[in-house]
């Protein structure tokens, strides 16, 4: 009896992967030699789940530069208060890697924003765990609220993507293995917004607390 078809979904990443044996990957087998026998990454990126975005494509870097943390609204829990895969990983790029940076990256058009804002129209009450998950972005929400209380629509997404990120870095400054390395001068902490239609990067400027364009 013979099995069914998989779906064209599976199918077009089954090309991929072929593509990927056949082309790509001869063509970088010295960097794929290299990396085989370990990882020393330069960067924690933190970033959305959105499946729009792409790290490595959005920063143009190789395969071994970026650990990369991805979760449902480029969240960080402040320390102790939901101790799981978010703190682990950041604790293990700054004890284990030694990364020099820490990118926490929001971007345009998000779900998670869209849903703290609206949670009924955006079905988190289906969604038990995910509303649990973004009450780390409350202080986000609170601040907006109060600084741009005549803000709607786009605008008032937009202003909460980019207080989320401010946010966020200020939860990872409450970890042990950030304070410490930041205190020896090692590590540096950055603000990223991108804007999926543009291509566009905003940085945090931490003189101002503006998001300021990437030149």
């Amino acid at each position: 009896m013979n099995e069914p078809a998989p779906p064209k979904q599976i199918n077009r990443l089954l090309d991929g992967v072929r593509k990927f044996q056949q082309k790509a990957f001869p063509e970088r087998s010295e960097l794929f030699s290299e990396l085989a026998s370990g990882q020393d990454p330069h960067t924690l990126f933190i970033t959305c789940a959105d499946s729009r975005i792409s790290p490595g494509l959005i920063t143009q870097t190789d395969p071994g530069e970026l650990f990369v943390c991805r979760n449902i609204g480029n969240v960080v829990p402040a320390y102790g208060e939901m101790m799981g895969g978010v703190s682990a990983v950041v604790e293990f790029a700054c004890i284990g890697l030694n990364v020099s940076d820490i990118v926490v990256c929001g971007h345009s058009d998000c779900g998670a924003i869209k849903a703290i804002l609206n949670p009924k129209q955006n079905g988190l009450e289906r969604m038990p765990t995910v509303r649990s998950w973004l009450r780390n972005a409350d202080a986000a929400r609170s601040v907006v609220e109060v600084l741009h209380p005549e803000l709607e629509g786009e605008a008032l997404i937009q202003a909460l993507v980019e207080q989320n990120v401010r946010t966020q870095l200020g939860h990872l400054r409450t970890h042990p293995s950030v304070a410490a390395r930041m205190a020896q001068g090692t590590l540096r902490l950055h603000g990223w917004v991108y804007g999926i239609g543009s291509g566009s990067i905003a940085t945090l400027d931490e003189t101002t607390g503006q998001m300021v364009p990437l030149t």
